[in-house]
């Protein structure tokens, strides 16, 4: 909860994946599409409200990155962190949508200014996290989408296996 108990500072929606592509940058005239890929682990996408802070960003890398979301070769659920396993970060405006009518509003979501400050400091903590718990040549890696952007994600799941969670 953000400051006051007015609600989510940001909603969170986890998949783990076997392998998930994501398109960061559309291909432009003489320019190809760019694209980012990871293999084994976990899918996070990401949306931050209007009164979120600097605050519960350690909270909620901390949580995703532990809590037991992946499942192991051997059946067992771990994290990612222990599975090893990649992520990728992508940022995802409309799940702060409500729906008014037919139509979708974003009204509570974060201005692009700080939303991007928060997205880049979020991943910059997943990348801390993530690579200081893998073992040297694991091939655990941490990939990111482009905050602001339309993006095109191919995901390949084991699941679905996917959880809403809230900070």
């Amino acid at each position: 909860m953000t400051e006051g108990g007015r609600g989510p500072a940001a909603r969170t929606v986890l998949q783990q994946c076997l392998r998930a592509t994501l398109q960061v940058r559309p291909a432009d005239g003489d320019t190809e599409a760019q694209f980012v890929q990871i293999d084994r682990g976990m899918v996070i996408y990401i949306c931050f409200f209007k009164g979120a802070t600097d605050d519960i960003l350690p909270k909620m890398v901390s949580t995703l990155l532990n809590l037991r979301l992946c499942e192991s070769d051997s059946g067992k659920t771990v994290s990612v962190r222990e599975l090893p396993g990649s992520l990728l970060i992508v940022p995802q405006a409309t799940l702060g949508g409500k729906a008014k009518g037919r139509a979708m509003q974003y009204h509570n979501n974060i201005s692009k200014e700080d939303g991007l400050r928060l997205y880049g400091t979020f991943v910059a903590l997943c990348e801390k996290e993530l690579m200081t718990a893998a073992s040297a040549g694991s091939g655990v890696t941490v990939k990111h989408g482009t905050y602001g952007n339309r993006q095109v994600l191919n995901l390949d799941t084991n699941g679905p296996y996917t959880h809403l969670m809230e900070f």
